[in-house]
């Protein structure tokens, strides 16, 4: 049961992903889509096409015809799901990924009917899986589609207006699937660009594709010193990326206070680690600003209910609704930065304008899959009295862990949904403050671990 996670399946290829689940997982996710095609892709693991062929096994033992996009970034996956393939529309799509993870690992990101499958459904598709015995093969039902074609002309077609502009561009696909777009879309439009590592190859030779790490960004740091005025990095399946200039390397919500600078009072959901910074702004625009959980696909399930026009996390999921289906697609979002950059906005004047703020990266305390979320629980009774010398508290939001609110800042302690840990966050108009929030709340944790 352990591969089947918060926001999607994912485990080592061979050890987990194997035939025996593939298949199941395949079969049991059959009978939970109504219509006939489910569209698959893939990224550039060297398992990947094999996972490809025991899932339509699967789905086709569960009376699904595959529409096979192959090689694709995930962005590339979500936008099937809102075209037509001479006369058929996908009722579901599947995207076989491991995302930023190590090489041996791959997994499952799903669609069905436009909106994620996780959560509770990916729990009780694993538990009928566990109990499954392997389907019987039937003929294999697969229809070849271009996907990528497809999706590179809308692309182009809606940034055709950026055709030849000057502005240097330097960016690093990671030797993730972002290449199999980026080098027409750019080509086509007459792009002034260099790219690194555009070729995929899923054992990631040159660098861990994830560009919330700084050190997987150095290379494409010290390429635009010398050649850039912009860069973008991505993850390994491209729906999540880094925008650098030489003086900032912009997170996921500063990203979303610029790209909402060029749409009429939006509404805008970030997630429980985004600034305080972000929420104040889009609030004094006279926009309207959500704090929600993380995770794709709890905010691209919020998108939906409220009609938000944008969304962010801080590791650079950005997610368009405003001209655009209301997925997170990094290669999207690249054009809509260099967009803002043609129209004359200096980012980083814009971003010096903002208040001074001190924040941590995220800091992750290691626990166990089994004490992550009591712990948790345990932090909240202590919080009803915390120790004396614990900093005052405002007020506390726990729409997904617990984010303290401070006079001058805020904490953030939440239990990640895919890996064993707490993941903490800390942020305060004052230094020494943010420091004194970590080391407060670092002794509730140790306090709460103690007392379990």
């Amino acid at each position: 049961m352990s591969i089947y996670r918060e926001y999607d399946i994912r485990g080592i290829y061979e050890k987990e992903l194997n035939e025996a689940s593939v298949v199941r997982i395949g079969r049991a996710l059959a009978d939970r889509i109504n219509g006939e095609y489910v569209a698959v892709g893939y990224d550039a693991r060297s398992h990947s096409p094999v996972l490809f062929e025991y899932l339509t096994q699967g789905l086709n033992a569960g009376g699904k015809i595959v529409l096979d996009m192959g090689l694709v970034p995930t962005p590339v996956n979500y936008f099937t799901n809102y075209q037509e393939w001479d006369g058929i529309t996908p009722s579901a799509s599947v995207m076989i990924t491991g995302s930023h993870n190590p090489s041996e690992y791959n997994g499952f990101k799903i669609t069905i009917d436009k909106l994620p499958f996780f959560s509770d459904d990916i729990y009780a598709l694993g538990r009928e899986c566990e109990a499954m015995q392997i389907p019987e093969k039937t003929d294999r039902q697969v229809i070849k589609i271009d996907a990528v074609s497809r999706y590179i002309n809308y692309i182009v077609n809606a940034f055709s207006h950026l055709k030849s502009m000057p502005t240097r561009i330097v960016y690093d696909c990671g030797n993730g699937v972002a290449g199999v777009v980026t080098e027409e879309i750019f080509s086509r439009l007459d792009l002034k660009t260099k790219g690194l590592y555009v070729d995929p190859d899923g054992t990631f030779p040159n660098h861990h594709p994830d560009p919330s790490v700084e050190h997987n960004l150095e290379d494409v740091k010290a390429l635009l010193e010398k050649e850039g005025d912009i860069a973008f990095a991505y993850d390994g399946d491209a729906d999540r990326i880094a925008v650098l200039t030489h003086k900032n390397n912009i997170k996921g919500d500063m990203m979303a206070l610029l790209y909402s600078m060029k749409m009429d009072k939006p509404t805008v959901i970030g997630e429980v680690k985004c600034s305080q910074v972000m929420y104040d702004e889009l609030e004094r625009r006279g926009s309207k600003a959500i704090m929600y959980k993380t995770g794709h696909s709890n905010l691209k399930v919020k998108m939906k209910e409220t009609n938000a026009d944008l969304a962010c996390e801080v590791s650079g999921h950005i997610f368009f609704k405003n001209r655009y289906y209301g997925y997170d697609d990094a290669i999207y979002a690249t054009l809509r930065m260099l967009e803002l950059v043609q129209d004359g906005i200096d980012l980083d004047a814009e971003l010096a304008k903002l208040p001074k703020v001190y924040s941590t990266e995220e800091l992750k305390v290691e626990t166990t899959e089994q004490e992550k979320f009591k712990l948790m629980d345990k932090i909240k009774e202590l919080l009803k009295n915390p120790p004396a010398d614990f900093p005052t508290i405002n007020d506390i939001i726990t729409v997904d862990g617990v984010r303290i609110n401070f006079k001058n800042g805020w904490g953030l302690v939440r239990a990640s949904n895919t890996t064993p840990v707490l993941v903490t966050r800390f942020e305060s108009t004052n230094e020494d403050e943010a420091v004194l929030y970590e080391k407060s709340i670092n002794k509730l944790i140790k306090k709460a671990k103690a007392n379990l």
